[in-house]
């Protein structure tokens, strides 16, 4: 990877209690330096995040994501990353209106499941399964996860992009052309996004190698996502 433009912020996402861990997020501050889909896909895919989000408008909270492959309409941890950056309480990706708070350590936003990319969700019986697994072959975007402790919504969870080009193609060696190349994702604020709606309870979810992401439903169908933000 080239050397990283002056104009980007590292962060790191849902990180752990220690302040460890979390998924990197490149934040382009000045959107406009970028102006097609065809440079913002080139930069996202030659800085290798799994997202990289591009404001177009700090005052509105009017921000672009893609991952190294394509454009996304909502993705849980950039928006999570840019609200905090930015200390937005409205962000506006392409799927709609995005709600933010800051409460102490946490950032939250408030999002809707459908707007989430497809996941499948897989269950394991244990969190000792989910840790002791392998990176599943090419395929399905796998979100494996088991209760830690189920009577207090703690998860175990991994997430696993499936390394297939997501333009239709086979992985190749390049970080670029499929999920940024990425075998494990450390931290997916849409599957958890997914997996709340699906158990239809608030969550505490440990992902990766210690990455943590909170959830609660809304009364009207919504979930907000939460974790901490820390610069790169």
């Amino acid at each position: 990877m080239t050397e990283r433009p002056h104009d980007i912020d590292v962060l790191r996402v849902f990180c752990g209690a220690d302040g460890r861990h979390g998924n990197a997020l490149g934040v382009v501050r000045h959107g406009r330096a970028y102006p097609d889909r065809q440079s913002r896909q080139a930069l996202a895919r030659e800085l290798g995040f799994s997202e990289t989000v591009f404001v177009d408008d700090p005052e509105r909270g009017v921000v672009d994501i893609y991952t190294p492959g394509l454009r996304l309409p909502f993705a849980g941890h950039p928006l999570v990353g840019a609200a905090w950056l930015l200390d937005l309480e409205v962000v506006n990706p392409p799927a709609g209106e995005v709600w933010a708070r800051h409460d102490g350590e946490f950032t939250w936003i408030t999002a809707r499941p459908e707007w989430a990319p497809p996941r499948t969700l897989r269950a394991y019986a244990s969190a000792a399964e989910v840790e002791a697994m392998e990176v599943p072959p090419p395929g399905d975007w796998i979100y494996a996860w088991g209760w830690e402790d189920e009577a207090a919504g703690r998860v175990r969870a991994r997430g696993f992009p499936g390394r297939i080009d997501e333009r239709g193609g086979s992985r190749s060696s390049g970080a670029g052309a499929c999920t940024g190349g990425i075998d494990e994702d450390e931290a997916t604020g849409a599957a958890a996004l997914l997996l709340t709606a699906q158990l239809g309870r608030a969550l505490n979810i440990t992902q990766g190698r210690g990455s943590q992401i909170l959830t609660a439903p809304g009364p009207d169908g919504t979930i907000e996502i939460g974790g901490r933000v820390r610069l790169a």
